[in-house]
């Protein structure tokens, strides 16, 4: 217990020479958003995920097995966003492959702006999910979780990687003392599942009463202040800020 709440705290105020600085924190907050985001997509926007695409693809499957509460033209098209925000993504990582604080600096803003769109939207249309308004929440979203991957995997903190949780899941189990490892980061990988936890439980509270264009606005607001708190940590010549080795 003190070595999984050792490790929680030290993610959560990590100390000055740790590897990966403040990016522990800094990804789980955009844990939580994509919490928030799933619960939008499931929830408002057709049983549809935009950020887990294990999900998606297995609802596809389900759409095409004849499945009439699901869309395959939906999950088809959230996939295409994601792989093109991955892309995009990859681009990214490619042009700030030498500073970490840059290119999460770089992608959160990106991400604020695709997230925008979709607060405009929702709130032109008064919270209204019409047809035009679910494709586009669906395919600027997908856009912004797409980056969002690709880029949390180009930063490379291990257990963070802030959409998927399978394999977190797994290690701590498989890893735990009981299976016989050595239960490496344990308080970090509960902080991830949490994180992502608190995100859908959230969103879900907001959404079941209507208020999908809060929902969108609060991610706009974590990823704003994810973008600008990484400009400021990456003023300084950090350890932290050099690509992993």
């Amino acid at each position: 217990m003190r070595t999984l709440l050792t490790d929680a705290v030290r993610t959560l105020l990590p100390r000055g020479e740790e590897r990966h600085g403040p990016l522990p924190p800094l990804l789980l907050t955009m844990t939580v958003v994509t919490g928030l985001v799933d619960s939008v997509s499931y929830l408002a926007l057709g049983h549809v995920f935009v950020a887990n695409m294990t999900g998606n693809v297995v609802f596809l499957g389900f759409a095409l097995g004849g499945a009439e509460s699901l869309s395959a033209l939906a999950s088809v098209v959230s996939m295409t966003a994601f792989l093109l925000g991955a892309l995009a993504g990859g681009r990214l990582g490619t042009r700030f492959a030498m500073h970490r604080g840059h290119l999460l600096r770089a992608a959160t803003a990106v991400q604020t702006m695709l997230v925008a769109v979709t607060v405009v939207v929702a709130a032109v249309a008064d919270g209204r999910v019409t047809t035009s308004v679910q494709y586009t929440l669906i395919v600027f979203l997908g856009l912004a979780m797409g980056l969002q991957n690709a880029v949390a995997r180009r930063l490379g903190v291990p257990d963070l990687t802030t959409t998927v949780l399978t394999l977190t899941l797994t290690g701590l189990a498989a890893d735990s003392t009981p299976a016989g490892g050595e239960a490496p980061r344990p308080g970090r990988r509960i902080l991830s599942v949490l994180a992502m936890f608190l995100g859908a439980l959230v969103g879900a509270a907001l959404l079941l009463h209507g208020h999908l264009v809060l929902v969108l606005s609060l991610i706009l607001v974590l990823l704003a202040v994810t973008s600008v708190t990484s400009h400021f940590l990456s003023a300084a010549d950090a350890p932290w800020l050099r690509p992993r080795p």
